[in-house]
């Protein structure tokens, strides 16, 4: 996939703003990503990453870092933090901010460190793709934790996007669980790959997560359907 993010986040920390990402999905309009949210500061953020921040410990994994402004703030309190990304641009702009340790790896990559706290935020789940990884990549995510380390990660119950029959029922796709998005992202005329971004409601997540022997909980919950969880083994 060309490095959409990455010339997106260069472009914007580099004085060189003009544009916003545009987002699309199987599901949706097109929709505005602004540039300046991907920087934003502790005190510009939701109160559900604010919360996740909060309640980071010990040494810390930030995966899908992009800007680098999670890490940053963690930094910043003191903690150890490896923060990880696939764009390469995404980490080049990390580094310029002054994030110690990024690397352009993939997490699935990753398997010998262990982490007291990995973080998964802007839709955590996305990363896992679809139903059908899940399982695969919780079993991972259970691997790189140290004893009684935690895995916070954000999603969302995205019943509210499809139309509903009289009785309240929602009208999903027959053919995959409705919170399997195609997505695909588009900046300055380039548009990225279609690719598969999962949103999981709450009570699936935990479900899956009991299968896999890890304890699910969710520690606040957003104004749109969102929630954050913290899983431990």
């Amino acid at each position: 996939m060309n490095d959409i993010l990455g010339k997106a986040l260069w472009d914007y920390y580099s004085g060189n703003y003009s544009e916003d990402i545009i987002t699309e999905t199987n599901i949706s309009e097109e929709d505005v990503l602004p540039l300046p949210y991907l920087f934003r500061s502790f005190t510009e953020m939701p109160s559900l990453e604010k919360k996740a921040l909060q309640l980071c410990n010990g040494k810390v994994l930030d995966a899908g870092c992009g800007a680098g402004s999670h890490s940053l703030y963690l930094q910043n309190q003191g903690l150890e933090v490896v923060a990880i990304d696939l764009s390469e641009g995404a980490i080049r702009v990390a580094k310029a901010r002054g994030v110690t340790n990024a690397q352009q790896r993939n997490l699935t990559d990753i398997s010998e460190e262990k982490y007291d706290t990995i973080l998964l935020l802007m839709n955590g789940t996305g990363i896992f793709g679809t139903l059908e990884n899940t399982p695969k990549f919780l079993r991972h995510l259970k691997s790189l934790l140290a004893p009684n380390g935690q895995i916070l990660i954000d999603s969302s119950d995205l019943q509210y996007m499809y139309d509903q029959t009289e009785e309240g029922a929602i009208i999903v796709p027959a053919h995959r669980y409705y919170g399997e998005l195609d997505f695909k992202v588009r900046y300055k005329g380039e548009t990225s790959d279609v690719f598969p971004w999962l949103y999981l409601h709450e009570a699936l997540f935990e479900e899956l997560c009991d299968k896999e022997a890890i304890k699910f909980k969710v520690v606040a919950r957003g104004e749109n359907f969102d929630y954050l969880a913290r899983l431990t083994v």
